[in-house]
């Protein structure tokens, strides 16, 4: 196996993308590179916003905005760093995964991009096409897909 410099993971908080995530911890690790873990989301409409300010108040910060978004790679990068990841860094962007990810692994110049295995297998991933399917086919980097299904 080569030696990569820049692993990029990418994660929604779901227990399969975790394990996606364990496992570029440890290639990263194995190969003491960088490790950039990213979690796309959209944000709230600013109904959804105004409603959440309103219940929440002072706490509404948790649920707007990218906070979801910084927790869920917070949470990532303690699983990766167990797994042996030393330098991680995190990233949260708005839009799709597809794209998120393609334009992480760019802007990183990774050698390595992760997905999960989910959604390769659905009828929903046929259809739609899936987030491994689709990374692996455009990615200008090696791409490992972890299986994560059980």
């Amino acid at each position: 196996m080569s030696s990569y410099r820049t692993v990029v993971v990418g994660t929604d908080g779901s227990e399969p993308s975790l394990r996606a995530v364990a496992r570029a911890g440890a290639v990263a690790s194995d190969s003491d590179a960088r490790l950039v873990i990213v979690c796309a989301y959209y944000p709230m409409p600013a109904r959804e916003v105004e409603q959440a300010s309103d219940e929440l108040g002072d706490e509404a910060f948790q649920v707007v905005g990218s906070a979801p978004a910084e927790a869920t790679l917070r949470d990532a990068a303690d699983v990766a760093r167990r797994a042996g990841a030393h330098a991680v860094d995190t990233s949260a962007a708005v839009g799709a995964p597809i794209g998120v990810l393609l334009a992480a692994a760019e802007r990183e110049a990774a050698d390595l991009l992760v997905v999960g295995s989910r959604g390769l297998n659905t009828l929903k991933g046929r259809i739609l096409g899936s987030v491994p399917s689709e990374v692996s086919r455009r990615a200008e980097c090696d791409v490992l897909v972890v299986r994560t299904t059980r």
